[in-house]
């Protein structure tokens, strides 16, 4: 965004962040021309454009039992503190369809409403919380949290660049789009290309 407004300094830009099911509704009452989310998108009056892979990895504090282990199952998964996403979040259904898939017994479970919020609360001690990689690569980096595979296939999803379906696009928006488009798919490239060196 900072690149683009350099470019194109006459350009009006607004911002908002909210969980997945809050942007669609305003992308649908026109509230949001464009829009980035990382949960599913099911409604057909929305053009949707997947524009990267995401990977949900398991996060706990340092100091967790589980922090011993490089890989775990079900079973180690039994009976523990949850941090969870909001009602609404992608990341939420996410858990929530994995914690339901595997029959996991959840102890306790705390709610925040941001990623932001969540792995502060596991940095702190809080619990463990299935996360993004994406938001927690300075923490994973700096050692302030670990990260642990679960047994099985990799949790991946997509992130989406939502808008109207049948809404013209004006030329700032399409030269936006496309820079988005480029910066993301450089940014992951260069993530994977980390992860498959420290994996």
């Amino acid at each position: 965004m900072a690149e683009f407004a350099a470019l194109y300094p006459k350009v009006e830009i607004e911002t908002s962040i909210a969980n997945t099911e809050e942007v669609i509704q305003a992308v649908r009452a026109n509230h949001l021309d464009i829009a980035l989310v990382e949960g599913e998108v099911n409604y057909s009056d929305i053009a949707i454009r997947p524009i990267m892979e995401d990977e949900l990895i398991l996060v706990v504090p340092n100091q967790h039992p589980l922090a011993r282990l490089p890989i775990v199952t079900s079973e180690h998964l039994q009976d523990q503190v949850w941090i969870l996403r909001e009602s609404g979040s992608g990341t939420r259904a996410f858990s929530d369809k994995l914690i339901k898939e595997r029959g996991i017994n959840v102890k306790k479970t705390y709610i925040f409403g941001s990623g932001q919020a969540v792995k502060q609360a596991v940095t702190a001690g809080l619990g463990i919380a299935l996360v993004s990689r994406w938001i927690v690569r300075k923490e994973l980096n700096a050692k302030e949290l670990k990260s642990i595979r679960i047994k099985g296939k990799r949790l991946t999803r997509s992130f989406y660049l939502i808008g109207p379906k049948n809404h013209e696009s004006s030329e700032a928006m399409e030269v936006f789009t496309e820079q988005l488009v480029t910066l993301e798919s450089t940014s992951w490239r260069k993530l994977s290309s980390l992860q498959s060196r420290t994996l």
